[in-house]
Order: C-alpha cells, then sequence, then structure tokens
C-alpha cells in the first residue's frame, strides 16, 4: 500500500472545501455572462487555475517523485489540469446551482474597495509556487502574534472559522485522496491493489492528526495571505463571511472546487500509468 500522507497544497487551496450535498434549489439560473464577471470579481477563477499547481502533490501520495513518470510529466500534468476546462466545469455547475440573489450578494461585498483588496491579495496568495516557503512565513507571522498576545491572532481564527462552519475540510481532503488513490490502483499505477475499506480505515487513523495540521495550515495560509490587510479590515471580512447567504455561496463554490480537484485528480491517475522514467507521450 502506498504510503498515505497530507496533501500540503491540497490543504491550503482546499481551505475549506466542504464536501456537501447541494440542495440546489435557486430561484433562476444565472446567466453564463455574469457568472464569468463573478469569477473574476470574486478571484474564484484565479482559485481554480491555481488548482493545476496540486498536480505536484498527485506522486508524493504515492510515496514517489514526479520524476518517476519521466520527462513528459509536466505536459500531462498542465492538460489534465487544464485551467479554461476546469473553468467552464465551474460555470456549467454554478448555472444550475448558484441563485441571481446570493450571486449578486457574493458579488457586491467582493466589488467594494475591501472585497477588491482581499481579491488582490488571496489571487497573488493562490499563485505563489513556494508553497514551503509560504506556509514558512505563515507560520512565523503566527508565532510573533502569539508571543506578543496580539489580538489580530483570534480576527485570523475567527475569520477561518467562518470560512468552514460546518467542519468539513478533513472529510473533504480525504475525500480527495481515496478517489485518486482508488484510480491510481484501478490504472495500475501501484505496484499493489489498494482495498478501498482498508485505505478509508488508514486514513481514519490519522484523522486527528490532520484535522490538527489543517487548522495550523489554515492559520499560517491566513497571516501569511492578508499580511498588508488591517486587523479591522479583516473582522469586517469576518463578519461578511458569516452572512447566510455568503455561507450559502461559500458551500457552493467550495463543493464545486472540491468535485474539480477530485476529477481531475482521477484523470490524473489514468494517464500516469503510462509515464515511466524517460518515456514520451
Amino acid at each position: 500500500m502506498p504510503r498515505v500522507i497530507p496533501m500540503p497544497r491540497l490543504m491550503m487551496l482546499l481551505l475549506p472545501v466542504l464536501l456537501v450535498v447541494m440542495q440546489a434549489g435557486p430561484l433562476r439560473a444565472a446567466d453564463r455572462d455574469r457568472l464569468e464577471a463573478f469569477l473574476e470579481v470574486t478571484g474564484f477563477g484565479v482559485a481554480l487555475d491555481s488548482l493545476a499547481l496540486s498536480a505536484a502533490d498527485a506522486p508524493r501520495m504515492l510515496g514517489m517523485e514526479a520524476s518517476d513518470f519521466g520527462s513528459d510529466w509536466e505536459r500531462v500534468a498542465n492538460e489534465v489540469f487544464d485551467t479554461g476546462e476546469m473553468r467552464k466545469t465551474a460555470l456549467d455547475i454554478l448555472s444550475q446551482t448558484l441563485s441571481e440573489e446570493d450571486l449578486a450578494h457574493a458579488a457586491g461585498f467582493y466589488a467594494s474597495d475591501l472585497g477588491q483588496r482581499l481579491v488582490e491579495v488571496e489571487n497573488a496568495s493562490h499563485m505563489v509556487e513556494d508553497d514551503s516557503g509560504k506556509r514558512e512565513d505563515g507560520e512565523e507571522r503566527v508565532t510573533a502574534m502569539m508571543r506578543a498576545g496580539d489580538t489580530r491572532l483570534q480576527v485570523i481564527k475567527g475569520l477561518n472559522a467562518a470560512i468552514d462552519q460546518s467542519g468539513n475540510a478533513v472529510r473533504a481532503v480525504q475525500e480527495v485522496q481515496v478517489r485518486f488513490l482508488m484510480a491510481a490502483s484501478h490504472a495500475g499505477v501501484l505496484e499493489r491493489a489498494i482495498d478501498e475499506e482498508s485505505l478509508r480505515a488508514l486514513l481514519k487513523q490519522g484523522e486527528n492528526e490532520l484535522r490538527i495540521q489543517l487548522k495550523a495550515g489554515a492559520l499560517a495560509n491566513a497571516a501569511y495571505t492578508y499580511a498588508d490587510i488591517s486587523t479591522e479590515d479583516l473582522d469586517a471580512y469576518r463578519e461578511a463571511l458569516e452572512h447566510p447567504r455568503m455561507q450559502r455561496v461559500y458551500e457552493l463554490m467550495n463543493a464545486v472546487q472540491f468535485e474539480i480537484m477530485a476529477g481531475r485528480y482521477e484523470r490524473l491517475a489514468a494517464r500516469m500509468a503510462d509515464l515511466h522514467p524517460g518515456q514520451e507521450l
């Protein structure tokens, strides 16, 4: 059985990811043009684009390295995590599930001065390739706030809690891992087949540790991302995110993001079966 590890970038990108079954009942489906504008004004489009960076974690979940899959690995990973296709999938789902009222509410906040400043720093954070450097910087900021007794730390914790009120991030990460590892097993990427029940039991054993890692990762990520945003503005952001309409929008966006991530990992597993060191496709 492959070594099962938390996916560092996935934990940063999918925080919060809420594994939910949406009871879609919009009063009226939003039109395509407005949805495309919604992706831009909220920064959700860039968040989707940044999922491509997570492909680097796929080999490590198998206890391997990208070099184990040959010189064509990068091209294949880019093809699977095609940003245009991922955005199209998101638009298709949102067009059937996001109500006009909820769209207008979220877009209105993110179109504000504060909203656009938040989107600017969030977009920049999403596309940072040096994930370890980003995490280290964030952890140093968190440590400094703890030592100083800075109230900003509590505000950031409140912000993270507002983002993931359902607390389903752990289950979402586990499901992505299961879907990817089972797809890799079925594709013959692994030397030995995986039993799904055993895999889930193994992940269950590490659930508490994963939950701690997710919370620590979210805290460091927020400390890094919002370093140039005032504490007062972050508290205003927390309050905005706690609004019922914003909660519905976030649940939907994160469910969409989760499904796209899991689906792309499954596709990648199938392609990995044909990649070997030194082999070009």
